[in-house]
């Protein structure tokens, strides 16, 4: 038999990525204050991300590498090459 009242209430909400305006309809528990109208007529809640995995480097193949070669491991390796840990 089923517990009634431990499961949380899903619903269709809108996640807007203002960085690049695109948006996605998720099921969610998040609580909102504001809401959107969508294009079928649909009247739902709206939560604002500054990044998504639309616009995020990291997702989106625009990820930069910190070192190259010749970087800042590199530049480590050369000043200390010479200097060689005493054993205990």
């Amino acid at each position: 038999m089923a517990k009634e009242g431990i499961h949380p209430n899903y619903r269709d909400v809108v996640f807007l990525d203002q960085s690049n305006g695109s948006q996605f309809v998720i099921r969610s528990t998040v609580t909102t204050k504001e809401s959107i109208k969508l294009d079928d007529g649909r009247e739902l809640p709206l939560v604002k991300l500054e990044t998504s995995s639309e616009s995020h480097p990291f997702y989106t193949g625009t990820q930069k590498s910190i070192d190259s070669l010749g970087g800042r491991v590199e530049k480590f390796r050369n000043k200390f090459a010479g200097i060689v840990p005493k054993k205990a």
